[in-house]
């Protein structure tokens, strides 16, 4: 079977065809500038293989719908398409930010989840409203083809209320479900999984800490293949310092700003969200031009990875107290599979609790699950490459599949 998956954003597109036989990926594109004057369409198909062909476009894209019917134009193109039309598309899976309580695992879209989705716009209001316009599109242009939502908080819907429960007026959570949601869900699962083969373990025999690096950062305590605790919240502005996003800070910070620099409330939020984290800190939030930074000398560039890193070892640290028993620490996404400073710092000093990294294995340019622990390391540290997009594909064929 072929499937499509669809992360649509406000203003973009990001798609993949995969081959689930071979779990190959046919085509990966991106729809971006939706909207805008002069829109753009990019292409590769074959990705990282000896048939890649990458195919570039320019042209006006009204909106998602003239967007998504681009992208197939393009994918059964007669000289370089990998499908002979839109029907050899088996189903769809859309990558949905938040189900809220709705959703504990995907689910095929009818329209009683349509409303769901709708009802949560509230806690994702940027992103929602954008994975709405994607589904709503591909169900015009797919309307044969079962289509299913596949949820970023739904791992983590397994957290138990001492864990997603803030400490505020109850009415609060049962009024406006203030609580801990968690993000990131797909990729912390895709690497749990990933992590219990290379244990040779049933997931649900594993504990594990599941370290998501990127410009948006995460971290998962999960017990016997749960989640049981994680460091984004209600929004994922929660947790660890991130590209421009602060992370934890004292909630008076907001009252503070208000009254000391005449900032609103909107203002504050920009700041914490864009202004903030790695960029705050030194004004640069790409790790590769902090590390550049650094060797030049600059002390700003130098604090921002010591607080990041300072930062992702104590979430370490309470995970590890979380679950008593840790069977492997795992790091991913683009800075936690491509920065081996950065993985060494976040566990330095911890060789009292048995995490003893190897130096040259941590130092290796890594493209698939790697151990960087040393032999006398009692807890394996890993490095495993994420793959949301055939996370979603793999739950889009098991859903399907019943």
């Amino acid at each position: 079977m072929k499937i499509l998956v669809i992360n649509s954003g406000s203003s973009s597109i990001k798609y993949q065809v995969l081959d689930m036989e071979s779990e190959s990926v046919l085509a990966s594109g991106l729809v971006e500038r939706i909207g805008e004057p002069v829109g753009n369409l990019v292409t590769k198909f074959h990705p990282d293989t000896d048939q890649e062909n990458k195919v570039t476009r320019e042209q006006r894209i009204a909106d998602h719908k003239q967007g998504m019917l681009a992208a197939i134009s393009l994918l059964t193109d007669s000289e370089v398409g990998v499908i002979e039309d839109a029907s050899e598309i088996g189903a769809v899976g859309h990558r949905v930010v938040h189900g809220g309580e709705d959703f504990h695992e995907p689910t095929v879209i009818t329209p009683e989840v349509l409303e769901a989705i709708t009802a949560n716009i509230p806690l994702a209001p940027l992103h929602n409203p954008a994975n709405l316009d994607g589904i709503t599109v591909a169900m015009d242009i797919f309307a044969d083809v079962k289509q299913v939502a596949v949820f970023d908080t739904a791992f983590h819907q397994t957290m138990p209320e001492r864990a997603y429960m803030y400490a505020l007026p109850y009415a609060y959570y049962a009024e406006d479900r203030i609580r801990r949601y968690g993000f990131h869900g797909t990729s912390h699962k895709f690497i749990a999984a990933e992590t219990a083969k290379l244990l040779r373990k049933p997931l649900a025999e594993c504990n594990l800490i599941t370290v998501h690096l990127g410009n948006g950062c995460s971290m998962t305590a999960i017990e016997n293949g749960q989640s049981v605790d994680t460091s984004l919240g209600m929004t994922p502005l929660e947790g660890l310092v991130m590209g421009t996003r602060s992370g934890d800070v004292d909630p008076a910070i907001h009252t503070f700003l208000h009254r000391n620099k005449g900032m609103d409330i909107e203002e504050i939020d920009a700041v914490l969200n864009k202004e903030s984290g790695l960029k705050g800190l030194c004004g640069m939030n790409d790790m590769r031009d902090i590390h550049d930074a650094i060797a030049e000398g600059n002390k700003q560039a130098k604090i921002a990875l010591d607080v990041q890193t300072y930062r992702n070892k104590k979430y370490i640290g309470a995970y590890m107290a979380v679950l008593g028993r840790v069977d492997a620490i795992v790091f991913t996404a683009g800075i936690g599979e491509n920065d081996p400073k950065v993985r060494e710092l976040s566990l330095q000093g911890m060789e009292v609790f048995g995490i003893q990294l190897d130096l040259e294995a941590n130092a290796q340019r890594v493209k698939q699950p790697t151990c960087i622990s040393s032999k006398e390391s009692t807890i394996p540290v890993f490095v495993i490459p994420t793959n949301e997009e055939l996370a979603i594909a793999r739950e889009t064929l098991q859903v399907v599949q019943g």
